[in-house]
């Protein structure tokens, strides 16, 4: 491809390369690198920041029913705690329904922007009707929605995203994307204990219907700016100059060529499908993922947990913003060092130790200092969600079909977690909750096995891969063989030295 080729397709990460074509795209020349850092800093000042807010009012639609629970929703309601956990539940039966789906669909569809900003005003508009409800019945029938609506957005956003960055930016930038989470911990709750102090009993409505009615409408604006705003791909995207959207074609397509050679107009979601379903690792990830969701289930029910301190509902409220605050910077921080030094095992696994000690603190004191420091350490569980996933980009590294497949399976095992985990939340076992965190410490110990149990067959994988590179003559062919046997590659060899990131 020389300097006066157009763009490739609009979907770079389709494009058609042969294998006589891949080396004629060798590397940026020094010319495109400059343009490609001033491309990233295009892309990172309006994609990233449009992605993390809506992520941000995502996880803060789906969580103001722990903050509404402080704010008299129970009451108001007549919800038993049953009652209460069901429809704390029943939001991921349909959360986890859509997400293979989803994706498909959006795949399908082929403009994220649209699709993307079509389900965050459904998703705002069913947030600000909640506040309407009356019964339980209602509540439920609100909250299955919700789940159902929500799903797209995260799973969306992954494959959206692999549309602009290559696999090396796309670390630090799940990391940043995944704080969105973090942030709606922290702020969510501010914004709760904000509408409690100054909106309860405004024009007749409580405060927990407040709470829908503003998150709702800021959702719904949101939704609307993403449609107008959220560039599809480099091609669509009329900031772009015709140099920029070239390079940002070229340098996806120097990926795809490394990554498979010998692609003909992309592979089947069906072939992916399958592939990922028939490779150990897949659920060596999936496993560990949903055992960290289980041990990190207790942000459902934080203001539940900072309400045992033995403080006003408001102060409550605001004592769950600093260890979100706290993580959500640590976090970034662990995620740049792990792309650093390029492992995932033992970021995944450090974190585990440190949040057990924070389990065990709370279950067992009752005096106000340890247990708030212990909610510090309760949530490095959340510093190992991004490293999973960057962990499954490394581990399935291709074909790009088969990736998109483990992490939406991946995800929606994981996602299984909210399903159950609420019912061990139950309000005979405060202010200590031991059978909830009990449990959360024995699934971080499944976490951990899992990983030592992917680490082991990566380590056996490299050196199988290393042995026969070292065979000579066959040695190509049996390479080939064994990345066909793993998924990774289809008619071509894996590339020569590749190894699968520890």
């Amino acid at each position: 491809m020389d300097s006066d080729d157009g763009p490739l397709d609009s979907d770079p990460t389709k494009a058609n390369v042969p294998l006589e074509t891949a080396g004629c795209l060798g590397e940026l020349t020094p010319e495109e690198l400059l343009l490609e850092k001033k491309l990233l800093r295009k892309i990172d000042r309006l994609i990233m920041p449009t992605v993390v807010s809506v992520y941000l009012m995502n996880y803060m639609d789906r969580n103001n029913y722990a903050s509404a629970r402080l704010q008299g929703l129970e009451r108001d309601l007549n919800l038993t705690p049953s009652q209460y956990q069901t429809g704390l539940s029943v939001l991921f039966i349909s959360y986890i329904a859509m997400q293979v789906p989803s994706n498909l669909l959006l795949n399908y569809a082929g403009r994220p922007s649209l699709y993307l900003g079509f389900f965050t005003v459904a998703w705002g508009c069913v947030s600000a009707l909640t506040s309407l409800v009356r019964n339980y019945p209602q509540i439920l029938a609100c909250r299955l929605v919700l789940g159902f609506l929500e799903a797209p957005f995260f799973a969306g956003v992954l494959f959206y995203l692999s549309k602009w960055y290559t696999k090396k930016e796309l670390t630090l930038r799940m990391s940043i994307f995944y704080a969105g989470s973090l942030l709606s911990g922290a702020f969510g709750n501010l914004v709760a204990a904000g509408i409690l102090k100054g909106l309860a009993g405004k024009y007749g409505l409580s405060a927990w219907q407040w709470l829908y009615i503003t998150e709702g409408t800021v959702t719904i604006s949101m939704g609307l700016l993403i449609c107008a705003i959220l560039p599809d791909f480099p091609d669509t995207w009329r900031l772009l100059t015709p140099e920029l959207k070239r390079v940002a074609n070229r340098r996806l397509a120097i990926e795809a060529a490394e990554a498979d050679v010998d692609a003909t107009g992309g592979m089947s979601q069906l072939v992916g499908f399958k592939l990922a379903m028939t490779d150990v690792k897949t659920y060596l990830l999936a496993i560990a993922f949903m055992a960290n969701n289980c041990a990190s289930g207790f942000q459902y029910f934080f203001p539940t947990l900072t309400a045992t301190l033995g403080l006003s509902d408001t102060v409550s409220l605001l004592l769950v913003a600093p260890p979100y605050i706290f993580i959500l910077i640590y976090n970034i921080f662990h995620s740049h060092i792990s792309d650093h030094l390029g492992n995932r095992f033992w970021f995944f696994i450090y974190p585990i130790p440190i949040s057990i000690v924070g389990f065990t603190i709370f279950m067992t004191t009752s005096a106000f200092a340890p247990r708030y420091f212990s909610l510090f350490l309760m949530s490095f569980v959340f510093t190992m969600v991004p490293t999973c996933y960057s962990w499954i980009a490394s581990a399935i590294p291709r074909p790009p079909a088969k990736r998109a497949t483990a992490y939406a399976f991946i995800n929606s095992v994981g996602n299984t977690a909210g399903i159950w985990t609420p019912y061990t939340y139950r309000d005979r076992d405060a202010p200590h909750y031991r059978l909830a965190l009990g449990l959360c410490v024995a699934l971080q110990l499944v976490a951990g096995l899992m990983a030592v149990i992917l680490r082991w067959y990566l380590v056996r994988q490299n050196q199988e891969l290393e042995q026969m590179e070292g065979e000579g003559e066959g040695a190509e062919e049996r390479v080939r063989l064994m990345g066909e046997e793993a998924g990774e590659h289809t008619a071509t060899q894996l590339p020569k030295g590749f190894r699968y990131m520890l």
